[in-house]
């Protein structure tokens, strides 16, 4: 059954999400324009805000997760991407990504904080805790 899904994140940087991509074995796939999902909307769930049917399954680049059967679609509205997912268990993306994509989430952060930190000057130390990973800046 498809429930497609959007990851609540807005991503502003292909740059980082590639970079979150890589930091989790996960391929960006640059202009893909489609990503593997169920394939067929059964309607039992609302689509996200600003997706009609007739836009699943496309998008401007795709995240691959090779221990997956679906992807991901990075869908560009204006200057930023939104994340699509067929979140159904079947496919595979939850188990790597996370419950809501926390773990691909929090892997674009890391990457955007690491990215601007950088360009700053900072020196960035990175420290994995029980829950989560611990960054720490310092000039």
């Amino acid at each position: 059954m498809s429930h497609i899904s959007k990851i609540e994140l807005e991503i502003r940087d292909l740059e980082s999400l590639k970079q979150a991509c890589k930091k989790l074995g996960f391929q960006f796939m640059e202009n893909q324009n489609h990503y593997i999902w169920y394939g067929k909307w059964v309607g039992n769930q609302p689509l996200p805000d600003d997706i009609n049917e007739k836009d699943l399954g496309k998008c401007t680049h795709a995240i691959h997760v090779p221990a997956a059967v679906f992807e991901i679609g990075v869908v560009q509205r204006g200057k930023s991407y939104i994340l699509l997912w067929d979140s159904w268990i079947g496919g595979g993306l939850q188990k790597h990504i996370g419950t809501d994509a926390g773990i691909l989430r929090q892997a674009y952060a890391i990457a955007s904080v690491k990215k601007e930190s950088r360009r700053k000057g900072y020196r960035i130390t990175e420290k994995r805790m029980r829950k989560g990973i611990r960054l720490s800046l310092a000039f």
